[in-house]
């Protein structure tokens, strides 16, 4: 089984993947720290010195390559992964998309702690991150909502009932 986490930064992603890699004794990836081996250059890097578009096709190839390689894999997406050159029905087509979709206040709490980790949001204050979260959640949310399985709130979740729901998903 493949499984692909969508959603947007500080959503949880990399920690659910790690968990389903686990349970599934399945190999996790997350998809910009494997770009970043690949290409020897950090996420910041690569937009800065070749520009977005440039960086989406890395994204691109990065998916496909991983699929292809993997027969049974979970993968973290980067949070516009979905947006771009039909990545979301490519991960449709190759196995399971699943959205974590936290609240927004919830993920004000989460990336207001990795400020400092994060390039796009340093120089943000709270009022000016909320907006760049809904701006950014209002622009992906119709990539995103084509996953197979959205999870609203992670808070109180087991990871014995999250696999339950991708079992059954």
């Amino acid at each position: 089984m493949r499984i692909y986490l969508l959603g947007f930064m500080g959503a949880g992603k990399s920690f659910w993947g790690k968990q389903l890699s686990q349970h599934f004794q399945a190999p996790f990836f997350d998809l910009d720290t494997y770009i970043i081996e690949q290409d020897g250059r950090s996420v910041n890097d690569i937009f800065t010195e070749e520009g977005e578009a440039y960086f989406r096709l890395l994204e691109k190839k990065a998916l496909e390559t991983l699929t292809e390689t993997y027969p049974q894999l979970v993968v973290a997406t980067g949070g516009g992964t979905p947006c771009f050159h039909g990545n979301m029905n490519y991960m449709t087509a190759n196995g399971k998309t699943i959205w974590l979709n936290p609240p927004v206040d919830v993920l004000m709490q989460r990336l207001e702690k990795e400020k400092d980790h994060r390039p796009l949001l340093k120089s943000l204050n709270n009022d000016e991150l909320r907006k760049f979260i809904e701006e950014k959640l209002g622009e992906r949310i119709k990539f995103y909502e084509k996953s197979l399985l959205q999870l609203n709130n992670d808070e109180d979740l087991s990871v014995e009932v999250f696999i339950k729901m991708i079992k059954h998903a």
